[in-house]
């Protein structure tokens, strides 16, 4: 019996439920999907300076 079998996570799913609550875990996972959100939003920023710094370095000092 391993750790990831069906019914580990089934009794890790049920403790963690009794202890929470299901009001409580709902705003937690809202949290951390605006935070994934957020961290998406700032990588693609991060891409588009870089192409505005490779575009610039590019062009001839005139």
């Amino acid at each position: 019996m391993g750790a990831t079998s069906i019914w580990h996570w089934i009794i890790v799913l049920l403790v963690v439920l009794l202890l929470f609550g299901r009001g409580r875990i709902a705003p937690i996972l809202g949290d951390i999907g605006k935070g994934i959100h957020s961290l998406k939003e700032g990588l693609k920023g991060d891409d588009k300076s870089k192409e505005t710094t490779k575009t610039l370095s590019d062009k001839d000092p005139q």
